[in-house]
């Protein structure tokens, strides 16, 4: 039952900071899930918790009746509340949960924040090239100007402005499309993250957003003492990113080898150096997941750096395409137009 739904984020947010504050309280974990299943206000998680605590009630422990529910909860969730029921360590955990999901909210906002000038300008720049079509096709209307489709390979009028909007635009959604999609199928994103890794400002973007999840993770997976492997698996997977999440079989198998956390991390060529390093000196003394959950705010500030500096390069190529687009059509139509006055006074016109 909701297998084909997944509770939203925000609503998981509130679900871990109530349940942390009523399990805090001394409210057994059946009872808090009952009171914040009535309060839910999406419709599918107060059904889903209502389900639960029936499950609950059946004789099943929370992390059975939890995964009864297919996908509707993330991976990250399910095994962080298993360990933390088996460490008695729920409601702390749950309250790092909250605060985890809340971050990923607000680095979701910023981002759409940041690619909404972008997506704009791309728009506009779009229907500008359309309008210089439709006007090219009223110029061609003319005898003098029925030679000029060759100026916006070979588009003119209603039907060519048409023809590039549906092309350019029809473009950016299927790129939009194939992110969906990657964000979903992790065969799609262990294909595409590392090519998109390799794209400089992109790829320190993305790169930062992993290393900031990857450390929040790790110390939030050794806090419910989850053993080493099974922690690696969840912080990597944590990252959202292909590249990181396809290197989790090489780390674990190093680390079952016998290679320090430093020369697993560091084999698989994803962590930068001073990561490494900080790691490093971590290990020798033991902190290694409070050395990085310290680190983390500073990894998810560099994102938001690059992000912002994504954005703003993103604008200034739009632009620079269309004018170089534009002046490309100057030219092209001053020669034709300087042709045909040759033409016209050597009695061809």
């Amino acid at each position: 039952m909701f297998f084909g739904s997944r509770i939203p984020l925000k609503t998981l947010a509130n679900l871990c900071r109530s349940l942390a504050t009523l399990l805090e309280s001394g409210v057994s974990i059946r009872r808090s899930l009952g009171v914040v299943g009535k309060k839910a206000a999406h419709p599918a998680t107060r059904r889903v918790l209502l389900d639960v605590q029936d499950e609950i009630d059946s004789g099943s422990d929370v992390e059975s009746a939890l995964r009864a529910h297919g996908k509707f909860f993330p991976a990250l969730f399910l095994d962080m509340v298993a360990m933390a029921e088996q460490s008695g360590a729920l409601p702390e955990v749950l309250r790092h949960l909250a605060e985890h999901y809340e971050n990923t909210i607000r680095m979701q906002k910023e981002f759409l924040q940041s690619i909404s000038w972008p997506a704009f300008q791309y728009v506009a720049a779009n229907f500008v090239i359309a309008i210089l079509i439709f006007v090219l096709g009223m110029i061609a209307g003319t005898e003098a100007g029925s030679e000029l489709s060759f100026l916006v390979f070979g588009l003119q009028g209603p039907s060519g402005a048409l023809i590039w909007l549906t092309i350019s635009l029809g473009f950016a959604g299927g790129l939009f499309a194939l992110w969906k999609m990657s964000s979903r199928m992790l065969e799609v994103k262990q294909m595409i993250d590392p090519a998109l890794m390799r794209i400089p400002v992109l790829g320190h973007c993305m790169r930062c957003f992993a290393l900031a999840r990857f450390s929040w993770a790790f110390f939030l997976t050794q806090q419910t003492g989850m053993p080493i492997i099974h922690s690696l698996k969840a912080s990597l997977k944590a990252t959202s990113n292909g590249a990181f999440i396809g290197s989790t079989d090489d780390i674990c198998r190093s680390v079952l080898e016998g290679d320090t956390l430093t020369e697993s991390l560091a084999a698989s060529q994803l962590f930068p150096e001073d990561y490494i390093e900080m790691v490093s000196v971590a290990e020798q003394s033991g902190t290694v997941p409070e050395a990085l959950y310290r680190l983390s705010p500073q990894f998810e500030e560099d994102a938001r750096r690059s992000l912002k500096a994504l954005t703003r390069a993103a604008g200034v190529v739009l632009w620079l395409s269309v004018a170089i687009f534009i002046i490309i059509f100057i030219f092209r139509f001053a020669l034709w137009y300087v042709g045909m006055l040759q033409g016209a006074l050597e009695g061809t016109y």
